[in-house]
């Protein structure tokens, strides 16, 4: 029902909107599939390419992150475990002012060569947890140095690592990174703190230094809670990060923030976060581009599908008045042309065939008219016969009445024999019809002919009630007897079907000539339309023509002085016998 219903309606769709939806259809489909694949041919490179600049620049900040934190705990570990222990050990026992002074000369001299030696190490001091003092520091120390108030980043059994902070060296002011070692002394609780250096980290973890760009960053811990952020608000510190729950995940999005994560071998992290709308601005950018593309390209694919439109509808409309002027008039000539060649050729097509349609016409009335005079002139001629027919009859009577046997049985053949003849040429029969009035036509030839001759007729019972046309046998028979035959005549007609109706005449006269038989069967002359000259013959050609086209065959053989054999073809089905 569906389908039956979309097959009417668009029938019921005009030419014009068929044309417009169909090139519509033809050019818009393609361009909105190409424009679907390059959307998310441009959104898969945009978003790799996006990803792969925050990895790459993640990468980058955790190499430089661990080299600066391993330089510290080298730095830490020569400082925790050297020499300068033991002078940090002699301090705490020396009383003397003067010794004192000296003794932390030499310490701090010691510190100098090591802060020197190491570019990216600042501030370096040793704390005193039980008495929350410091001492020993290379800078000035800006307020009051509180570890407990320092994010804690990793925390190992030997060493502290603490995230992103200001720097408590007075002559900088810059977020820094820091570690915290218990210094080798057997007796004294002693830490080393150590700061990074001034330029060790200027454009990783300090925004004030850092260039300025959409992505912000966020310290994990060895728990995944967040040490450090760069955006407190949606990613606030000491609360655990979302995507820390499954470690193989490295990216994700999460509160319109897409994130990429980078693990240390020590275990903490680096997270990027970056806006979503900031990543997807270019594509947005070229999405915008697109549609407005599209609009155009349609409004250019409407406007050349009316264009199309037009020039396929003037043509259409000088088609229609040709053939309006086809069925009115032949006298109107129109001589319009569309400028277009193919439509062109097809108007002197129609106007060609419009005249030659009109000829036909006029000589269809001609025939018409012809016709008509013909059957006036073969009522007239009708008339004689039927009152030859008549006067037969009353001879017939007079002959009986008179014991005339020989005359009733002459005049009688005659009477069938002109009542079949009389009937119209051409129309269906039997063939046991034929073959009955072919018997009447015999009779009367042999009273005729001052010669004797013998007719050997041979039929199949199951061809007497075939149907065939009018008048085949007796031209054929008369055409034997015409040419040749004589005393001792024989003339044997034999008819069989089988695929076929087979008609076979055969005689023993002095046969014909090739020329002969070519103008009996093709002579048009008026010298040979002669009665007994062919006409029989060219007439069983014409209705076996007329009625089976080239499905029946006629044929002619013979020699001279030995007969003739006339062969006819004629199938069993098809053809045009009248009924």
């Amino acid at each position: 029902m569906n389908k039956n219903f979309i097959i009417e309606r668009f029938e019921q769709v005009t030419f014009k909107n068929r044309i417009i939806s169909i090139f519509l259809f033809g050019s818009l489909v393609p361009f909105i599939c190409l424009g679907f694949v390059s959307f998310y041919t441009i959104d898969s490179i945009l978003g790799n390419k996006v990803e792969s600049a925050i990895k790459s620049n993640l990468k980058q900040d955790i190499s430089t992150l661990e080299n600066a934190l391993n330089n510290l705990n080298h730095v830490s570990q020569q400082l925790a475990f050297g020499g300068i222990n033991k002078q940090i050990e002699d301090l705490q026992q020396v009383l003397e002012p003067y010794d004192r002074i000296q003794l932390l000369t030499e310490i701090k001299s010691e510190l100098n060569i090591i802060s020197f030696s190491n570019p990216n190490v600042g501030l370096i001091m040793y704390y005193y947890p039980e008495t929350d003092l410091h001492e020993l520091e290379n800078f000035n120390i800006r307020g009051h140095f509180s570890p407990k108030e320092l994010p804690i980043m990793a925390k190992y059994p030997e060493i502290t690592y603490y995230g992103p902070h200001k720097s408590y060296n007075g002559s900088i002011n810059q977020y820094v990174f820091s570690t915290m070692r218990k210094v080798n002394l057997p007796d004294q609780n002693v830490y080393l703190y150590i700061e990074t250096g001034r330029n060790a980290l200027q454009t990783l973890f300090a925004p004030q230094n850092r260039k300025v760009d959409s992505r912000r960053l966020l310290i994990l811990d060895n728990d995944g809670r967040v040490a450090f952020s760069e955006d407190a608000k949606d990613f606030p510190e000491n609360e655990l990060f979302p995507g820390s729950s499954n470690t193989e995940v490295t990216s994700g999005e999460y509160n319109q923030f897409f994130w990429s994560k980078e693990t240390s071998n020590q275990g903490w992290s680096i997270v990027s976060i970056t806006p979503m709308k900031e990543l997807n601005q270019e594509r947005n950018q070229w999405l915008v581009k697109t549609t407005l593309f599209f609009i155009l390209f349609s409004i250019v694919a409407v406007f050349s599908a009316w264009v199309l439109w037009k020039m396929v509808y003037k043509p259409l409309g000088k088609f229609n008045t040709e053939i309006k002027s086809l069925i009115v008039s032949p006298s109107k000539e129109h001589t319009g042309l569309t400028d277009i060649p193919e439509f062109d050729f097809l108007l002197h097509q129609i106007r060609s065939m419009k005249g030659q349609i009109w000829e036909l016409y006029s000589e269809i009335e001609e025939k018409e008219k012809r016709r008509a005079d013909l059957e006036v002139e073969k009522l007239l001629y009708q008339i004689n016969p039927h009152f030859l027919m008549n006067t037969l009859d009353t001879v017939h009577w007079l002959a009986v009445f008179s014991g005339h046997d020989k005359i009733d049985k002459l005049v009688l053949s005659l009477n069938k024999l002109l009542s079949y003849n009389l009937g119209k040429m051409g129309e269906v029969t039997t063939i046991g019809d034929e073959v009955q009035a072919l018997k009447e036509y015999l009779q009367l030839q042999q009273i005729r002919y001052d010669f004797q001759f013998d007719v050997d007729i041979d039929v199949d019972e199951n061809a007497m009630a075939l149907l065939i046309p009018r008048f085949i046998l007796q031209p054929l028979v008369e055409n034997a007897l015409y040419h040749g035959v004589s005393d001792d005549g024989y003339i044997h007609v034999d008819i069989k079907s089988n695929d076929g109706l087979d008609i076979k005449i055969q005689d023993n006269g002095a046969g014909m000539s090739e020329e002969t038989i070519d103008r009996l069967l093709n002579d048009e002359s008026k010298e040979n339309q002669k009665v007994g000259m062919g006409i029989g013959m060219r007439y069983v050609k014409s209705i076996l023509h007329a009625n089976y086209g080239g499905e029946a065959r006629l044929e002619i053989k013979s020699e001279i002085g030995k007969g003739t054999i006339v062969s006819v073809r004629i199938p069993l089905s098809g053809g045009d016998i009248p009924s």
